[in-house]
Formats: structure tokens, C-alpha cells, sequence
């Protein structure tokens, strides 16, 4: 299987390609068109701000690519972010693929939220093998409000979208990576889809 990471110089792609070592397989970087075309499986990951995000994807015509990919993606953090219509965060145009805008947290919370918070309202492949109110872990200001797309939820100052999916495209605001033994298994399902 040729799992290929988007490389596009703002996401944090060491831990996710040792993440996917782990659990057996090899994953390649790449930030090349045919390469991610002809891949099985697809991470977009993302940590920073999200115009330069943008502006990175659109540099190399990635902003172009990701949407029309038919193999199963996973957007990670503000990958996923990004692959939603709008982001407050610079007043960022996605990728259209979520039909929901990136909103900020209130200021009634810390921000960024850091840390373990529970997962909910499963409602995927993508969380076999895993139980209601799992912890897994994030660090985010910006969130997804609950929309057609929401597959698992979590609660920090409201109830956000903690994963999307919409056909081929999966998303979580938190990083799978990071989230211990249940995270390992959530990339595996998406591996397995």
C-alpha cells in the first residue's frame, strides 16, 4: 500500500510518517502531483497559521489537487481545517470539501485548548475499535462547528466537530499521532478503509 503525506512545509510530518512506521507500514512525503495522485491513502496534516497554510498550498497547486482526489484522505488539524469552506483564522478561504466555516473559540476559554479531551457521537469506520468519551489529544483555538459532515464531537467552551467525513474525505481536529494507543488505531481503520 502507498500511503503518501502531503508535504507542503506546515504540518508536523516526522511524528505522522513515524506514527505510521509503527503500525507497519511506510509512508512517503511528498508534495509531487502524480505521486499523491497514484497513492492509496492520503494525509494532509497542517499545524500553523492558516493563510500561510493556504498560501503554501496554493504556491505549488496543491489547493487545486486535494479536493479532486479520489482515494480515502485524512486531513489532520488544520489540514482539516482547511479542507472546510472558511477559516476565521486570517480570514482564510479552504478548500470547499466540508460545507461548514472554522470558527474561534470564545474568550470564556483558554486558548489554544491543549491537551486530552474526550470523543463522542462516533459515527464511522474511522473509530472502530474505539469507545464513547475515548480521550485523545489536541491543540487547537479554531473548531468546526457540529454540521452534516460530523462524525465524532468533543466539548471545550461548546460542542465542536472533533472528525468530518464527507465521501472519501476524513478529518480530525485532533492529532491522531499523538493520541497514544487509540490514536494508533484510528489511523490504522483509516489505512484499513
Amino acid at each position: 500500500m502507498k500511503v503518501v503525506i502531503i508535504n507542503y512545509d506546515a504540518g508536523n510530518i516526522q511524528s505522522i510518517k513515524f506514527a505510521i512506521q509503527r503500525l507497519g507500514y511506510e509512508a512517503t512525503l511528498s508534495r509531487d502531483v502524480d505521486e499523491i495522485l497514484n497513492a492509496d491513502k492520503v494525509i494532509f496534516p497542517g499545524v500553523g497559521e492558516a493563510s500561510s497554510a493556504m498560501r503554501k498550498l496554493k504556491s505549488s497547486g496543491l489547493d487545486k489537487l486535494i479536493p479532486r482526489l479520489a482515494q480515502p484522505v485524512l486531513g489532520i488539524c488544520l489540514g482539516m481545517q482547511l479542507m472546510c469552506n472558511s477559516t476565521e483564522e486570517g480570514n482564510t478561504k479552504g478548500l470547499g470539501i466540508f460545507d461548514v466555516d472554522v470558527i474561534r473559540f470564545s474568550k470564556q476559554v483558554k486558548i489554544p485548548q491543549v491537551g486530552w479531551n474526550q470523543i463522542s457521537n462516533l459515527k464511522s469506520d474511522l473509530f472502530d475499535g474505539i469507545v464513547e468519551q475515548e480521550y485523545i489529544y489536541s491543540v487547537h483555538s479554531f473548531y468546526a462547528p457540529l454540521c452534516a459532515a460530523t462524525i465524532a464531537e468533543s466539548l471545550y467552551d461548546v460542542t465542536y466537530s472533533a472528525a468530518l467525513q464527507k465521501q472519501n474525505f476524513y478529518g480530525t481536529q485532533f492529532h491522531p499521532e499523538k493520541s497514544s494507543t487509540k490514536g494508533a488505531q484510528i489511523l490504522l481503520n483509516f489505512l484499513g478503509l
